[in-house]
């Protein structure tokens, strides 16, 4: 788009809302019109803060392109079905949806543009298409993912970590997840160890380690700071905008820069 998309931003005092209003005022691609969030907050990066439960009206009046949503699995469902009544395309980055929820997105996705992805980090996408080469390269190996996240994360294993074992499962076919081991417990053929860590302010690390035949091989990602993510929603953002209603991914925004 040639104007600057006009940004809405939910959640928007949480760690990853303040992360992209920060971003965004550093970009000359997007305007953010609108911020809101549950409790109230005066304003956050310079840009007041609305009332989320008002969300309906708020985009009528703002009239946003596209929705930016880092916040929980329930809120975030609700928010994209105002976006679906009101007309405005929604990057997603919120993790731990359960069967209704995705539901929720797809129904959306009918009437607007939903891009959802479990990380928006350019790194993680080189990753996770890393460790699909990594896995298909060494049939039969031993593998284990280790993901490791601040003391405040909610879902485990991460939504990232879910989607590269799905990654892994795509290639292996038969593997079974393991989460965590305790007591008598040799690995079987076939399984994929995974292993969540929560300490400190760790802003995100996974690590898939793949072994066999005296070799071991370790693909590792190490996010420094939350803005690597704030910066490729925003770039998602940018991207969806005015496309056609349906589901996309990051991927989608990496493979057409």
């Amino acid at each position: 788009m040639s104007e600057r998309v006009r940004l809405a931003v939910t959640g928007a005092a949480g760690r990853m809302g303040r992360e992209v209003l920060s971003a965004a005022t550093d970009r000359d691609d997007v305007e953010v019109v609108l911020a809101a969030n549950r409790t109230p907050v005066e304003e956050v990066a310079g840009v007041p803060v609305r009332p989320v439960a008002e969300i309906d009206d708020l985009f009528e009046e703002t009239m946003p392109d596209v929705l930016v949503d880092f916040t929980g699995p329930e809120s975030s469902a609700d928010y994209v079905s105002a976006c679906a009544d009101a007309g405005v395309a929604a990057v997603v980055g919120t993790t731990g949806f359960g069967d209704d929820g995705l539901a929720t997105l797809d129904s959306a996705a009918d009437s607007v543009p939903i891009l959802k992805a479990a990380n928006f980090s350019r790194g993680v996408a080189a990753l996770r298409r890393a460790v699909r080469e990594a896995v298909a390269a060494l049939p039969g190996y031993d593998i284990e993912v280790t993901e490791t996240h601040h003391n405040g994360k909610r879902d485990a294993p991460s939504g990232t970590a879910n989607a590269v074992l799905e990654d892994i499962e795509t290639v292996r076919g038969d593997a079974e997840r393991v989460h965590g081991r305790v007591g008598d417990q040799p690995r079987e053929d076939g399984e994929i160890g995974v292993h969540a860590r929560r300490a400190g302010d760790v802003t995100g690390e996974h690590e898939v380690l793949v072994a066999g035949n005296h070799e071991l091989l370790s693909l590792t990602h190490r996010a420094g700071a939350r803005g690597v993510f704030a910066a490729g929603a925003l770039d998602a953002a940018v991207w969806v905008a005015g496309r056609d209603a349906g589901r996309y991914d990051f991927d989608d925004v990496l493979d057409e820069r």
